[in-house]
């Protein structure tokens, strides 16, 4: 039997680096890849603790070289921001809320470099992911869970992923119960990194992301008013791309009593701010749904479910929607068992049933 090929995704990060060399020592015939994402050269929003640095590219160089690898560095700068950061862009210009780290995982890893691993004749791709592929013996197919380390746990961002990814994909690091354990590992050999801190989100991005909305576009978004669920002006925003449902910080007004941002008027320029009932949703509707453990459902399913990466799981119903002639119209309708706060348009909404990722989708309306 010939040895089996993978393409680890290097990001000079510990975690990536252990995953190689937990791959390394099971035997495959390892290449070390590093993606050119983001030109932190051209422009001023990237921060030092990203993972685009020309630091991070040599780190990855070292760790690939110690384990006598080869390693490239592939440039995706164009499809990362045609894919990545104009989607990014395009959501909060429409009013959502997006979440990018889904799409470069998509697009960049799960797609471009899936790609790239076939035409270098890879049996797997490899990534330093905090989550498990499994498959069911009684059905064959493959199923995505959770890491056994929750606090650490990535499968909310990889819910998209379909039968032949997961089928072509490893996760090394899903079985580790702590980050402890992984920089251990990351000491035994050596590495340059077995210390390093974990990057932060959006790596093209500095924290102010309507500036770099601002400056991408060359648009700039005029201030308008902040008003109450009955049309009262409260005050004046500073743009309406530097508000999302369910913040509180940062509004800039002096108000009687804590108020939150609960839905945005884009025709208007208007931001809304709530006091109570209508932050929650009882519901929500999803598109561009995946399922992974079974086909699309029939009867409506019982999970519970995210609609964010740090939000906390709840109890809901998930339910197919159907036209007249029972034919399903690719949005699926989430209903909270208690009403959910904060539901963002632009988000993702990713279903469980215990440690496994029933499916998911994009967030395209809040039902109160």
């Amino acid at each position: 039997m010939s040895e089996k090929k993978a393409l680890i995704a290097m990001s000079g990060g510990v975690d990536s680096s252990v995953a190689a060399a937990l791959m390394c020592e099971a035997g495959f015939d390892c290449i070390g890849v590093t993606m050119k994402l983001y030109d932190r050269d051209s422009s001023a929003n990237c921060r030092d603790n990203t993972c685009c640095t020309l630091e991070d590219t040599e780190d990855a160089r070292q760790v690939a070289d110690s384990l006598d690898m080869p390693y490239y560095v592939f440039n995706f700068t164009e499809d990362f921001d045609r894919q990545v950061i104009e989607r990014f862009v395009k959501t909060y210009q429409a009013g959502g809320t997006p979440n990018p780290c889904i799409e470069c995982n998509r697009y960049m890893k799960h797609e471009k470099l899936y790609h790239k691993a076939k035409d270098l004749n890879c049996d797997f791709i490899v990534t330093g992911h905090y989550a498990r592929i499994e498959q069911d013996p009684g059905t064959g197919r493959w199923l995505l869970k959770k890491s056994r380390n929750i606090s650490k746990d990535q499968s909310y961002v990889l819910y998209f992923m379909n039968q032949e990814q997961l089928a072509h994909t490893k996760f090394p690091l899903g079985d580790f119960a702590s980050k402890d354990e992984v920089r251990a590992e990351a000491e035994k050999h050596g590495f340059i990194n077995a210390h390093k801190h974990d990057s932060q989100d959006i790596c093209f991005v500095d924290g102010d992301y309507g500036d770099f909305i601002e400056d991408y576009t060359g648009e700039t978004f005029e201030p308008g008013n902040f008003v109450d669920t009955e049309g009262n002006v409260l005050g004046q925003h500073k743009g309406i791309i530097r508000y999302t449902v369910g913040q509180r910080k940062g509004l800039g007004l002096a108000l009687k009593q804590p108020m939150y941002v609960c839905d945005k008027d884009m025709e208007k320029n208007e931001v809304i701010l709530t006091v109570g009932p209508e932050l929650y949703s009882k519901a929500l509707i999803a598109e561009d749904f995946n399922w992974i453990p079974f086909d699309t459902p029939k009867e409506p399913v019982k999970v519970t479910v995210k609609t964010r990466y740090k939000a906390k799981e709840v109890p809901a119903t998930a339910e197919v929607l159907r036209d007249k002639n029972g034919i399903a119209t690719g949005q699926v309708k989430i209903t909270f068992d208690t009403p959910e706060r904060a539901v963002a348009i632009g988000q993702a909404v990713v279903l469980y049933d215990g440690d496994v990722v029933v499916g998911g989708g994009t967030i395209v309306k809040s039902i109160k």
